[in-house]
Parts: structure tokens; C-alpha cells; sequence
């Protein structure tokens, strides 16, 4: 099997180690595993669960109890309609290839995680794909989306959008399933941004709950800043699970039984994780805003969720040059646009600490006023 080379996880792997100044970070700045025990308000008693636990493969579908920690951010579903994956990553790979095949057609929503183009590619699925535009907010347009999903088996999006930032509202997520209803398509909406809005609770509508052939995928990486536990799920019907499962036993069997112990805890106390990401995400949002106001050469669409945000900059040269100078230079490191196919802009993650944030701007700034 052919498949692209992935273009953001290569330019993560071949600089974020050798950065000073991480600004390409897509995570809530990460938890450490005494603040996760501090929110959750066991302490160090959690590990007198952890050290009797013997270390089989656990439940393959994930614990009863993980299953239903994920259920409860969702309206209408149960333990029954979630699968436990390793990370979203692996969530988005088994629902493509438990739905897609040669000759399929797959709308897919763009700029987005490349695994929602290069995988259906991969798979022999002839790809449409709909191009958000800066002038529409990043915004899908609702009659061009019509027209691509005639014939179509799946759409795929990312709610909040990654790179941009974006939000598709819950009327307009009940538009978009009308359509896809109307094509007989599924509709899989990847939603790890999911919990960060920049108002009220911070929780869009999932189009799990809007759908009935809706295909939430999440983990906890982003919003809940445990990158590091390798986690994540598909919440679907029970045909896209048990089709997602039979892939599944070949290349993950089950996640590790820590990781999804540490995961429950987290989610049973999700208010309080999310509370510290918001604030993280919100406070720093700002920070940017003023400093993309302040900058002449740069522009924004601004995000209303998530935790990156696309830049557009005034510059006659490629992205991979200037986040290259920038690198080399200040030691600041961001992601080209040409990773999402979009030359031109860079993606900047604004969920670390805010004094990484401040720096790291502030480096970019000192930057842009020698060229």
C-alpha cells in the first residue's frame, strides 16, 4: 500500500527536539502525572489501585468504566457505542479502514489532519476534496458541500478545525447532516479539540449525537493534555465498531490497562482538567490576538476553539523557508502551511505555558522585523 508521506508529523519528528521554542504544539500544555492525581484529589493513593493491577491486555474494547467516562460526553450514548483506540490517530485509521475501499468516493473537509485525505487515497477512494476559505471564516460552503457529496460513502471533517481553529456550530452541524443524510453518506468528525471553545462550557455539539450514521473520534491529547497515555476513541453504530474491531485485532489488540485506568480518572473528573485547559486556552488566545493585531506583515481568520491557529504572512517566500529561518534563527518553531497544502501561512499551537507563549512571539516578532 502507497500512502503520502505524512507531512506535519515529518516536520514535527525532524525539529520539535531540537527546538528552544515550541511553538508548533498542538497539546494543552501537558499534565504532569502529580497535577493529573492533584485533580483528580486522590494524591498519591491511586497508586494503591495502580500496584496491585496485574498487567494483562485488559478489556480489548477498553474498560466498562473508561467506555462509559467517554459515553457521558455525549448526549444520547452508552458504553456500548464506544471503542477504546490508541489515540485518535489510530481511531481515524480503523474508521477508514472499516468503511473505505477501492472506487468509494470521500468528501473531506480541508485544511485538516492529513490522515482524512491520504488514507482514503491509500485505501483506492477517489477524494473531493472542499477547501475552507479564509473569506467564509474557514467555514465549509453548504451548497459546494451538496454538490461533492452526491455519490459519496463518507465525509470527513474536523470539528473545531485543525489547522484554523474554526468552529462549525451545532445549526450548522444540523445542516451538514442533512446533507449527508440525504447522500446516505457517513459522516466522521473528528473532534479531539473538542471541550476547548473559546465560550460558555466549551463543548460543540457532537455529530454522534446529531446522526444517526455520525462518527465522533477524540482522545486525550488535546483538550485533556495527556498526550502521553496514547488514547482515544470511535464513538459509532455498532456496525462501524464491530467492522473497526476486526482491523483493530491486527494491529492494536487492546490499549495498556495504565493508560486506560489514568484516562477513567481524568474523564470522571473532566470538569476540572477542562477548567485548567480553558484557562489555558483562553489566556493565551488573547495573548496571541494582541500580537497578530500589533504585526503588519500578519494576518488571521481568529480561532474560536481548538488550540492552533493559521497564519497568514505578507512575505514573498515559502512556508518552508520561513519556519526553516525562523528555526534557525530565534529557535521558534512553528508549522509550514505547505503541510496542510496551504503555502503561504503557518500553523502556530498557543496551548503552552504562557510565558512560552510570550517568548516564542515575541522571537517571531524580533524575526520578522529583519527581514
Amino acid at each position: 500500500m502507497h500512502i503520502r508521506e505524512f507531512a506535519v508529523e515529518t516536520w514535527m519528528n525532524a525539529h520539535e527536539t531540537r527546538c528552544e521554542w515550541n511553538l508548533a504544539e498542538t497539546c494543552v500544555a501537558s499534565l504532569t502525572v502529580q497535577e493529573l492525581l492533584d485533580l483528580v484529589g486522590k494524591g498519591n493513593s491511586v497508586l494503591n489501585d495502580l500496584l496491585p493491577m496485574r498487567l494483562t491486555y485488559g478489556a480489548i474494547e477498553g474498560s466498562e468504566r473508561l467506555r462509559a467516562a467517554i459515553a457521558s460526553l455525549y448526549e444520547t450514548k452508552s458504553a456500548s457505542d464506544v471503542l477504546v483506540t490508541h489515540g485518535a490517530i489510530g481511531a481515524n485509521a480503523l474508521v477508514y479502514q472499516a468503511l473505505v475501499g477501492p472506487g468509494d468516493v470521500v468528501v473531506s473537509v480541508l485544511p485538516t489532519y492529513q490522515q482524512h485525505y491520504s488514507i482514503p487515497e491509500s485505501l483506492g477512494a477517489e477524494v473531493r476534496p472542499l477547501w475552507l476559505r479564509a473569506e467564509d471564516g474557514f467555514l465549509p460552503d453548504l451548497d459546494r458541500l451538496r454538490e461533492f457529496a452526491r455519490g459519496a460513502k463518507l465525509i470527513a471533517l474536523t470539528n473545531p478545525n485543525n489547522p484554523t481553529g474554526a468552529l462549525i456550530d451545532r445549526s450548522m452541524l444540523e445542516e451538514i447532516v442533512a446533507i449527508a443524510r440525504g447522500a446516505g453518506a457517513w459522516l466522521l468528525a473528528d473532534e479531539v479539540y473538542r471541550g476547548v471553545d473559546q465560550e460558555g462550557d466549551g463543548f460543540t455539539a457532537s455529530v454522534a449525537d446529531l446522526y444517526e450514521k455520525g462518527i465522533s473520534t477524540g482522545s486525550m491529547s488535546k483538550a485533556y493534555a495527556l498526550a502521553g497515555l496514547r488514547l482515544g476513541w470511535i464513538v459509532a453504530p455498532t456496525e462501524v465498531l464491530s467492522a473497526a474491531m476486526i482491523h483493530r485485532d491486527y494491529n492494536t489488540i487492546s490499549v495498556s490497562t495504565i493508560d486506560d485506568h489514568l484516562a477513567a480518572l481524568a474523564l470522571e473528573v473532566r470538569d476540572r482538567v477542562l477548567a485548567r485547559s480553558r484557562d489555558i486556552t483562553r489566556g493565551n488566545l488573547a495573548i496571541l490576538s494582541d500580537w497578530v493585531t500589533a504585526e503588519p506583515l500578519i494576518s488571521w481568520v481568529r480561532p474560536r476553539s481548538g488550540t492552533t491557529a493559521l497564519l497568514r504572512y505578507g512575505l514573498g517566500m515559502s512556508s518552508v523557508e520561513f519556519c526553516s529561518r525562523l528555526l534557525e534563527g530565534t529557535g521558534v518553531l512553528l508549522v509550514p502551511g505547505s503541510a496542510f497544502d496551504m503555502d503561504g501561512h503557518v500553523r502556530i499551537g498557543y496551548a503552552n505555558a504562557p510565558d512560552i507563549l510570550r517568548e516564542g512571539l515575541a522571537r517571531i516578532s524580533t524575526f520578522l522585523k529583519g527581514l
